[in-house]
């Protein structure tokens, strides 16, 4: 039987929904995200998508496969608007940790550990019971503990994780369970967000899951990831944030899937919303691979991601007159005027200045654009052209400068990406790729920018949706190795097996490679039986270390994954192939 997969995509302004199968593009469905009541978004665009002309009798019952997208964490962290954090931090002597703290509810817990895990100062957690009773009162909704070294031992993390629940009953994230590598400030930031926005993700989780059962759809619920794979919904609500940049990264997956990106090419991708932009890199037919960590709000993470950048200028970015012109966002406060609002976005600007216009086709009210952009041209006294105009060049500047940072911060470090390691290369975009809901209405204004050519995919204003639903599954591995106990573990399997004494990081690094391929094969995944599945290693460690009788060991982790892609590319519309 002919399975379909249907991709769903929740951002900050719309949520959108594609059918995809063996004829292509069956539908797509859009409507309003309603951030005070998930369920009814995601019920109202699917009963859209179930009403579609060219949806037929028993499509939803053979949907094999569930992919989300979602751009409502990185919009609440561009905009601050994630959940308040409590952050616990204990790092023992020779170390300040509040050097790297985040938000304005840190307590540092004398304590600490040694590299190799060993205590050397015991965990004194009295100022933490008082922090987190304080916490609760002043609006924390979620507490992050991270400890120095607490990879090589998690004990003060768990103590610290135990007292901070007792004290204040909040949902706790330990640095530890997101990570084993070994890097104090990035697990600071990597907890720290994970704790931000888990609330938000459970929630919009928990409204996919409850509407996709009332529809009758029992297919495996996927979640993308900032690395451009898709993990189970299980593993995404244990640590959404590997998934917090998943809108950006399924922009990019989606333009894969649509546009002809060319070997031998480098080009922009840029994806207007109605909330932010983002942006992201492709150099000869892949997308740029930020190997350094997700970087969020200025500090690095531990988790893999994309090159991608987010700023707060979208459709519906609120306008700020300042002395010298006018600001585009980065706050959203609903829709522009021209859509019921009640206060002149950036949208609205557009509509003024593309009035006169005949081949740009206004969206929504004009007249309501006009009226709000006018009142707010007379209160700073210019006229609502020049008012329009400057916001729009505003939002030029800032999408330019946010393209020229990507650029230089991928150009500072070997190229890599989905494919291959490209090395050292200067990337210098030949074009760039445009999608998003106001994508038609900046097309041109972009391209004299920017003096490049710019372009919009078929169907670049579902892009989004169209990059989850074709999005491959992917599975993760993480094996940990000791040759003073000769063990080697893979605790997601269960597995333990014997481990020679003289093995070393290649020998387990092969080892896991073995286990993750077998595991696929037993769970059903074609691509492991035929051996056509990508597999690469994320992470390798070794640690020298003294077993139990005083003589040299090796204490190692490895953790491997299936190289993240798309099952092909859709070729069009209804009555083609969708993926060759």
């Amino acid at each position: 039987m002919t399975e379909y997969v249907l991709g769903i995509d929740a951002g900050g302004t719309h949520t959108d929904a594609v059918l995809c199968g063996p004829e292509g593009l069956v539908a797509s469905a859009k409507t309003v995200t309603r951030h005070d009541d998930l369920p009814a978004s995601v019920a109202d665009v699917l009963r859209r998508l179930r009403e579609h002309p060219s949806v037929r009798a028993g499509m939803f019952e053979r949907i094999g496969r569930v992919t989300l997208g979602a751009t409502l964490a990185v919009n609440a962290i561009v905009q601050d608007k994630a959940d308040r954090v409590g952050l616990a931090l204990s790092a023992g002597p020779g170390l300040a940790p509040e050097r790297f703290a985040l938000g304005g509810h840190v307590c540092v817990v004398p304590g600490g550990l040694d590299h190799r895990g060993t205590e050397v100062t015991p965990l004194a957690p009295e100022a933490l019971v008082r922090a987190a009773a304080r916490w609760k009162e002043d609006g924390v909704r979620a507490v992050a503990c991270v400890g120095k070294f607490s990879p090589r031992n998690p004990a003060h993390e768990n103590a610290m994780r135990e007292v901070a629940a007792r004290a204040c009953g909040l949902p706790v994230t330990c640095g530890h369970a997101l990570s084993g590598q070994l890097n104090f400030p990035r697990r600071i930031a990597t907890a720290y967000y994970n704790a931000a926005v888990a609330r938000l993700h459970a929630a919009f989780l928990d409204a996919v899951e409850g509407e996709l059962a009332r529809e009758g759809i029992s297919a495996p619920v996927r979640l993308l990831k900032a690395d451009g794979g898709a993990v189970p919904a299980a593993l995404s609500r244990r640590e959404p944030v590997q998934s917090i940049l998943s809108g950006p990264a399924a922009s990019v997956m989606g333009v894969m899937a649509l546009a002809p990106v060319e070997e031998d090419d480098c080009s922009l991708l840029m994806d207007m919303g109605g909330t932010t932009t983002d942006l992201a890199v492709f150099v000869d037919g892949s997308p740029v691979v930020d190997r350094d960590g997700m970087l969020l709000g200025g500090r690095r993470t531990l988790v893999r991601a994309l090159a991608s950048l987010s700023i707060g200028v979208g459709g519906d970015s609120l306008l700020n007159p300042v002395e010298d012109g006018v600001r585009v966002g980065p706050l959203r406060e609903g829709p522009a005027c021209a859509f019921g609002g009640t206060r002149p976005t950036l949208l609205d600007a557009l509509n003024v200045l593309d009035a006169e216009t005949p081949d740009l086709p206004l969206s929504g009210d004009a007249a309501a654009s006009r009226r709000a952009l006018g009142a707010l041209a007379a209160a700073s006294a210019r006229s609502c052209a020049t008012l329009a105009q400057q916001a729009v060049a505003d939002a030029l500047r800032q999408i330019g400068e946010a393209a020229a940072t990507l650029l230089r911060a991928c150009n500072e470090r070997p190229v890599y990406t989905l494919a291959a390691l490209k090395g050292m290369r200067t990337l210098r975009p030949r074009r760039v790729w445009l999608v998003g809901g106001p994508a038609d209405r900046l097309r041109q204004r972009l391209a004299r920018f920017l003096e490049l050519p710019v372009d919009c995919p078929p169907h670049a204003d579902v892009a989004n949706a169209v990059g989850a639903a074709l999005t491959l599954p992917t599975a993760a591995l993480e094996i940990y190795a000791d040759t003073g106990r000769g063990l080697l573990r893979a605790p997601a399997l269960d597995h333990e097996e014997r481990l020679a004494a003289s093995a070393r990081l290649p020998q387990v690094e092969a080892r896991a490679l073995e286990l993750l391929r077998g595991h696929l094969a037993e769970n059903g995944a074609a691509e492991a039986a035929d051996g056509t599945a990508r597999l690469e290693v994320l992470e390798a460690d070794s640690f020298a270390t003294l077993d139990d009788g005083g003589y040299g060991a090796r204490d190692m982790r490895v953790s491997c994954q299936v190289v993240p892609g798309i099952a092909g590319r859709l070729r069009g519309t209804a009555g083609e192939r969708a993926w060759n």
